[in-house]
């Protein structure tokens, strides 16, 4: 994803990069699309992205989780 498209939808609903968030399960366009954008980033371990993975990028996302069922209380 481009990181300009979370922009332009962001303004489209007024909401601001402080409380946004990017979940995805690849490093190497979800996370990184994320962090451009300047977003809280999720990776899921349920797609593509494992944590051997995770490892061959220097840059993190903000959080990782098992699934995304994790998000839910």
């Amino acid at each position: 994803p481009n990181p300009m498209m979370f922009r332009s939808a962001m303004n489209k609903i007024s909401a601001h990069s402080e409380t946004t968030a990017m979940i995805g399960d690849r490093m190497d366009t979800d996370v990184v699309a994320g962090i451009e954008a300047g977003l809280h980033t999720v990776l899921v371990l349920t797609g593509i992205s494992d944590q051997a993975e995770i490892e061959r990028y220097p840059f993190r996302p903000s959080e990782i989780l098992n699934g995304v069922h994790e998000l839910l209380p």
